[in-house]
């Protein structure tokens, strides 16, 4: 096997290991609340990013104070708001409908890098966005009105799963400015760390417990350890490493093992399905991200690299 086919196998396992992320992190709503949930798992991170950032703290003297507040805003935003959300969206929606809305991240990473970063769009985007909307629509409420024939849960459940997908879209666009003075690895780290204080701050506003972890039980640690290290950690570095042998478009197309795995183990686990119509949603917004994939630039192809991503999700 050369390196390339390797690396696009890998880019395939880690989008696969993405797709297990709403069995695992299901389960944990009935003890406990999305805000504890996701302070856990970035807090079990922490026991391997804190060592990264001290040994790697050079970084530290590198960055200015415009550099810190976009760290901050990926920290508390892209990974604590935005995972808070994703979880959150799992209490009210249907996982399969809220995990496939995440494809909508690479559209709003290469809108963000146009306003924030100035880049060019693709000369497709504006012919594609209203198509990769409608995809959207049709997977979060079918062929019903989203205030008639649609119950609160599910409107809700699309909704924080959309606003889940504009924050880590957000983050890949911060992140890029950053990565000329932190690896890859380092902003990693410090995200998970530095959301951990915000995360803090909303649980005390909600009233909930940092010890209501102490009280799972052994099936429930189980899960917030393999949440934490499978489809957060183990994906992340899988996905990363392949696309180093491996084009953004060719990427894309392996990236389908993540909607397929979690729509089977979401079917197989969780008891739920999604219908025909929501399938095609999926496929609308899923054929934008491929075609504006193949369509990019060379350059543009590799600054974006991540916007083909699902986020960062610590």
């Amino acid at each position: 096997m050369n390196r390339s086919s390797l690396g696009l196998w890998l880019v395939g396992l880690g989008a696969a290991l993405w797709g297990t992320d709403a069995i695992l992190r299901t389960p944990l709503l009935k003890d406990m609340t999305s805000t504890e949930i996701v302070l856990t798992e970035h807090v079990l991170l922490a026991f391997i990013a804190i060592p990264i950032l001290w040994f790697s703290r050079g970084w530290i003297r590198k960055l200015n104070w415009k550099d810190w507040s976009l760290l901050l805003l990926i920290s508390w935003g892209s990974s604590g708001l935005a995972t808070w959300l994703f979880t959150e969206a799992f209490r009210h929606g249907n996982p399969s409908v809220v995990i496939l809305l995440q494809k909508f991240q690479p559209v709003f990473a290469i809108l963000t890098a146009r306003l924030m970063l100035t880049e060019r769009l693709p000369k497709s985007y504006l012919l594609l966005l209203p198509v990769a909307l409608l995809g959207a629509y049709l997977l979060s409420f079918g062929l019903h009105a989203p205030f008639i024939g649609v119950s609160y849960e599910d409107w809700m459940g699309s909704i924080m799963a959309i606003c889940a997908a504009f924050l880590w879209g957000c983050g890949t666009t911060f992140g890029r400015s950053l990565l000329g003075k932190m690896t890859f690895t380092e902003l990693a780290a410090a995200r998970f760390v530095f959301a951990i204080p915000f995360l803090l701050a909303m649980l005390m506003i909600q009233g909930g417990s940092i010890l209501r972890a102490t009280e799972l039980t052994l099936s429930s640690w189980t899960s917030m350890i393999l949440l934490s290290f499978l489809p957060g950690l183990a994906a992340m570095l899988l996905y990363y490493r392949g696309l180093r042998e491996t084009k953004a478009s060719y990427a894309t197309v392996a990236e389908l093992f993540f909607p397929a795995t979690a729509v089977f183990l979401n079917w197989v686990f969780l008891g739920q399905g999604v219908s025909a119509i929501q399938v095609l949603g999926a496929c609308l917004i899923y054929a934008t991200v491929l075609i504006l994939s193949f369509g990019l630039n060379r350059r543009f192809r590799m600054g974006t690299r991540s916007a083909m991503r699902n986020s960062l999700q610590s």
